[in-house]
């Protein structure tokens, strides 16, 4: 399964996803980094993203930090 690297930032106003020209991606999300309710939402803004569904994104490593390595189904063409 392909692996993408993310770039977390909580607590931001807007959400969403970049791509930056090094491979990592940029993902906004508006919940702050408590209990995981940043994470969470990382995972659905990604599988909005990718239109699979929230379930198929898996975080595999760096739950607390804010560069995180997230397991999905297929990348976008």
């Amino acid at each position: 399964m392909p692996r993408i690297r993310v770039h977390a930032k909580p607590g931001s106003r807007t959400e969403g996803v970049v791509l930056r020209g090094d491979g990592v991606w940029v993902v906004r999300v508006r919940p702050p980094a408590v209990d995981g309710r940043a994470n969470e939402r990382i995972r659905e803004v990604i599988a909005e993203f990718l239109d699979c569904r929230r379930t198929e994104v898996t975080l595999v490593s760096g739950p607390a930090g804010r560069l995180k390595t997230f397991e999905i189904p297929r990348l976008p063409a």
